[in-house]
């Protein structure tokens, strides 16, 4: 399974970036393959958890340098696009993503997971969008009317992967 985990970038508070590296933990714990955008903040620390567990780390990069990645990446996939695109290719080649936190960029992969039925679990307790999607949602787990995807919510790292699991299952 290839999980994606979106998330802010850059500098990120303590709490966040622990979380963030026990889902990459989590990940690499279950076996499973971490997809990033390969870069700072959330998706090194998310990288940083998955290789402590000996898992496996792809970066998709945002432009056509590999130099861009986190230490933590095995496989830096150039996208040449930028980071819009960039997270495009993110969701696609997720089977599920995991909401950490995250600002507006993290919020445009939310919303691109919806709209191409990919399922997507928020840890809430990150703070950012994560904090906040679940009192705007429609009916409290969907972006819009449509109910196109429904969005699942988790306290800790642990049930994260729970649930990430049982929404590809159901799938």
């Amino acid at each position: 399974m290839r999980i994606g985990v979106i998330g802010q970038s850059g500098e990120i508070a303590e709490p966040v970036a622990r979380l963030a590296e026990e889902v990459g933990r989590e990940i690499g714990n279950r076996g499973f393959v971490l997809l990033t955008g390969g870069t700072t903040g959330v998706m090194e620390w998310a990288s940083r958890g998955c290789k402590s567990a000996g898992g496996l780390v792809v970066g998709i990069l945002p432009g056509d340098e590999t130099a861009v990645a986190n230490q933590y990446v095995d496989i830096p996939i150039t996208t040449g696009f930028g980071f819009d695109y960039r997270s495009l290719v993110l969701v696609h080649s997720s089977d599920v993503l995991i909401m950490v936190s995250g600002g507006n960029g993290t919020l445009g992969e939310l919303s691109a997971a919806y709209l191409n039925q990919r399922p997507v679990v928020v840890v809430e307790p990150t703070g950012g969008w994560a904090a906040r999607v679940r009192e705007v949602a429609y009916d409290g787990k969907f972006l819009d009317h449509r109910k196109t995807m429904e969005l699942g919510f988790a306290q800790t790292s642990e049930e994260a992967l729970d649930m990430a699991v049982r929404l590809i299952q159901k799938r």
